[in-house]
């Protein structure tokens, strides 16, 4: 069983306490059973998960508009299929951060592995730190932003949605892309098959400052790069067929 607890009020006088501010300590609760008390939470509610000592799929599926606060590091799958909300995570992530998100928001204050958001759908996630191999593979309209550095194969089939990096990228950046839009401040390592350099212009300068305001940062717009599809692979064509 969840055993929910208010938080202890620092009030000399009068002391109040929020009866929507929920604390779930996972030394003593499973993770199973966080899961259903967030799966039946309501719109307006605050919690936050202590202890939580890198465990799997933490807040997980998450269908109500809650904030979610993670203090410490999570496993794999931390905070996916997200539909709505707020869900931070003030440590590293493991594999697969907020796979299939659909809505809402995901901000983790450190590092995450490999296949971060992987075939998001939309919402914002946001990675402070560097974000392992594959990052956004298969993206369908969900962005990005990494503070750090990404690993290889990232955006890899990527269909829709923006990727923002703002440290380098790693090999075959955008492999096989569709329409989804990726921006680098720093180096790419080498860009994957049908993925292209292209112009930043005004329309893309005011979407990346957008996205990096969302994202609590202050890098200027300017000094990133825009890379995208070529469009050459949509159709196959026979004198293409060693780049599928």
């Amino acid at each position: 069983m969840v055993t929910l607890t208010a938080p202890e009020s620092t009030e000399t006088t009068l002391p109040t306490v929020s009866l929507d501010t929920f604390s779930v300590d996972l030394a003593d609760a499973p993770v199973r059973d966080l899961n259903q008390a967030l799966h039946d939470a309501v719109d307006g509610q605050s919690w936050t998960v202590t202890s939580p000592g890198g465990k799997h799929s933490l807040a997980v599926g998450i269908t109500a508009d809650v904030t979610v606060t993670v203090e410490g590091h999570a496993g794999y799958y931390a905070a996916g299929m997200h539909q709505k909300g707020d869900v931070t995570i003030n440590g590293n992530a493991g594999v697969g951060l907020a796979e299939n998100i659909m809505s809402g928001r995901v901000h983790v204050k450190g590092d995450a592995s490999q296949s971060a958001a992987a075939t998001g759908h939309g919402g914002l996630v946001v990675i402070d730190g560097n974000a392992g191999a594959r990052c956004g593979i298969s993206m369908k309209g969900v962005d990005i932003v990494v503070g750090g550095n990404i690993g290889h194969m990232s955006a890899f089939m990527a269909q829709a949605g923006r990727l923002v990096v703002c440290g380098d990228a790693g090999e075959a950046l955008g492999d096989s892309i569709y329409e989804a839009r990726l921006y680098v401040k720093g180096t790419v390592a080498s860009l994957g098959a049908d993925c292209i350099e292209k112009p930043l212009k005004a329309e893309h300068l005011a979407e990346l400052a957008e996205l990096l305001a969302a994202a609590g940062r202050t890098d200027n717009p300017a000094d990133f790069k825009r890379y995208g599809s070529a469009r050459n692979l949509y159709h196959f064509h026979v004198d293409n067929s060693t780049s599928y």
